[in-house]
């Protein structure tokens, strides 16, 4: 069953349930439940990780729901974030060691991706795509359908996620053995890159799924758009050599110095 509202006489929603679901009552209780790791459904996050490689479109569709049942497309749950942030750990660490750094470079390393490339682009990212789907893409704009700053934060995580398992996990058996993926060889370059191209293009993928998702939304095709660009990109860097991988290692070396 759909929960109740009260509501006046005139149909607006009453003031205690209005302010129940204000923007800050929902950011304060998805934080306070950050303290209660009880309360948290790592079974159900662990599901939705493996479902963003396998089938994305099942993890949004259970968004629909959320918004059905708990009127809110954002998640209420931190158990999602907290997973992702266990990954991050694992995976620097990874990097520290395949890289051959210290543990204050490797701490070091592990700060500046969890605050950085994490929270801080992804804020930016999701303050951006905030900003852009509920002023371009809302098919009537009005303050009943816009797009929640936290689900935009969501949708982010969702791409970002196997964004980092392929580049933070899987490329690291390939940078100083397999194919020495860092390295002057061409094949090194191809494969980097190629885990690259593969990484970015499940993030433009979900990113354009989280926001298609939207019944509410128009032309979010356009979403799709950046894929010419990075084909584009793909081709100069393979045939020009440009190793991406290989960069991503010098400058992660480059911040812990």
């Amino acid at each position: 069953m759909l929960p109740t509202t009260s509501t006046h006489s005139n149909g607006a929603p009453g003031s205690r349930d209005a302010a129940r679901h204000t923007a800050g009552a929902k950011r304060y209780k998805y934080l306070r439940r950050l303290l209660y790791f009880r309360q948290m459904d790592f079974e159900f996050a662990l599901w939705q990780m493996l479902y963003l490689f396998t089938s994305p479109q099942r993890v949004y569709r259970n968004f629909h729901y959320r918004k059905q049942t708990k009127d809110q497309w954002a998640r209420d749950d931190p158990a999602f974030l907290v997973l992702l942030s266990i990954w991050l750990c694992v995976s620097t660490s990874g990097f520290g060691l395949v890289l051959d750094m210290g543990i204050l470079e490797t701490l070091k390393l592990l700060l500046w991706v969890v605050f950085i490339d994490c929270i801080g682009v992804g804020l930016l990212i999701s303050t951006l795509m905030w900003f852009i789907s509920n002023k371009y893409l809302l098919k009537q704009p009005s303050r009943n359908f816009d797009v929640e700053w936290g689900y935009a934060f969501d949708v982010h995580l969702n791409a970002f996620y196997p964004l980092l398992v392929i580049l933070h996990f899987l490329q690291l058996f390939f940078i100083n053995h397999i194919v020495v993926i860092n390295s002057e060889w061409f094949l090194g370059c191809f494969a980097g890159n190629t885990l690259w191209l593969i990484a970015i293009g499940y993030y433009l993928y979900i990113t354009f799924l989280g926001y298609n998702a939207l019944p509410f939304l128009k032309n979010t095709v356009v979403l799709l758009y950046p894929f010419a660009l990075l084909g584009l990109i793909y081709i100069l860097s393979v045939t020009l050599g440009w190793n991406f991988t290989r960069g991503l290692c010098s400058f992660y070396k480059f911040r812990v110095q």
